[in-house]
C-alpha cells in the first residue's frame, strides 16, 4: 500500500501528542515520534480525500509540515522497530513477542503492534490500561470500542471479564487484533468485530471502554449508554484535559454519572457509572 508521509515540526513530547490528538480525527494509520518532529502516515487514496481539511487543521494550528508519497515498505516492520516495552504502575507490562516478561508485574500483555494504536506509549492507552487495574470485573462482560490492537479487551479478561467484544473499524486493526487475542490465549472470551457503533443495536454491557478521539465520544456517547445496563461503567479516553467538560457533559445528558478522572501530560481518562433511572430521549 502507497502512504503519503506527513514529516511536522514539533519540538517537545507535549506538541507531538497534541498534534496526535488533532490528526486521529483523520484516516491516519499511524504515528512516529522523533525528538524534533511528528512523522504521520495515510494511505495514498485517503491523503488525496482528506487533504484540503488535513491541511487547513495543520495550518490553523501554525504547523510547519512537509508532506511527500514514500516508496512502499514493509510498515509492520517499521511499526515493530519502533515498539519497545512499557509497564504501566509497575503492575502491567505490555510487550511485543520478541521482549522477555517482567516477573515484577502482575500482568503481562503480548501485543505485536503493527500498525494498530494501542501500545500503551501513548498516554491515553495507558490512563485506559491503568484505570483497568482498578476496577473489578468479575463476571462481567463488555465492550471495548476502537480496540485496535485489542489490549484492553486482553487485560480486562486478565482482570476477570468473562467476555469482551472488540469492535474497530479498520481491517488491519481488525486482522491485528484477532492475532493478539490468539497470542494472549483469549479465544472464545474475546470477540473481534469490524464495524462501528451501529454494530451496537440491541447489545448489553456491564462496561465499555472507549479509547478514541473526542469528536467521536461526543457522537456516540448515547450509544455506549443505552448499551450499559444500571449501574454499568464507561471509561472513555482519547481526550485532552481540555475535553473533559464537554465529555462530562454529555455523558450527564445520556445519563451517566462521572466517577472518576485520571490525568497523564495533559490527556485524561474519565471514569462514568450509569444511572438507575435514565432520560427518555437523547438527541
Amino acid at each position: 500500500m502507497k502512504y503519503t508521509e506527513f514529516v511536522i515540526e514539533a519540538a517537545t513530547e507535549s506538541q507531538r501528542e497534541m498534534l496526535i490528538a488533532e490528526l486521529s480525527d483523520y484516516p491516519f494509520d499511524g504515528f512516529t515520534e522523533e525528538e524534533d518532529c511528528l512523522k504521520a502516515y495515510i494511505p495514498e487514496a485517503d491523503f488525496r480525500m482528506w487533504r484540503s481539511a488535513i491541511e487547513e487543521s495543520l495550518e490553523r494550528n501554525r504547523c510547519r509540515y512537509t508532506a511527500a508519497e514514500v516508496p512502499d515498505r514493509n510498515w509492520n516492520t517499521v511499526w515493530e522497530s519502533n515498539f519497545e516495552p512499557i509497564d504501566v504502575e509497575g503492575r502491567c507490562r505490555i510487550r511485543a513477542p520478541f521482549h522477555s516478561k517482567n516477573p515484577a508485574c502482575e500482568y503481562d500483555v503480548e501485543i505485536m503492534p503493527k500498525m494498530s494504536f494501542g501500545t500503551g506509549h501513548h498516554a491515553t492507552t495507558y490512563l485506559m490500561a491503568a484505570e483497568i487495574m482498578d476496577v473489578d470485573f468479575a463476571g462481567k462482560s463488555g465492550l471495548d470500542m476502537g480496540s485496535g490492537t485489542g489490549v484492553l479487551s486482553i487485560l480486562a479478561v486478565k482482570r476477570g471479564a468473562v467476555r469482551v467484544d472488540a469492535v474497530d473499524i479498520d481491517e488491519w486493526a481488525y486482522r491485528n487484533g484477532t492475532e493478539n487475542i490468539k497470542a494472549n490465549g483469549m479465544e472464545g472470551r474475546i470477540v473481534p468485530l469490524q464495524g462501528d457503533a451501529s454494530l451496537l443495536a440491541g447489545k448489553r454491557y456491564d462496561f465499555v471502554l472507549a479509547n478514541i478521539n473526542r469528536n467521536i465520544l461526543l457522537a456516540d456517547m448515547p450509544v455506549y449508554a443505552a448499551t450499559l445496563t444500571p449501574g454499568g461503567m464507561l471509561l472513555v479516553s482519547g481526550i485532552l484535559e481540555a475535553d473533559i467538560s464537554a465529555i462530562e457533559s454529555r455523558a450527564a445528558a445520556c445519563g451517566l454519572d462521572a466517577d472518576g478522572v485520571r490525568r497523564r501530560n495533559g490527556w485524561a481518562a474519565v471514569r462514568f457509572v450509569k444511572n438507575r433511572i435514565t432520560p427518555d430521549k437523547i438527541n
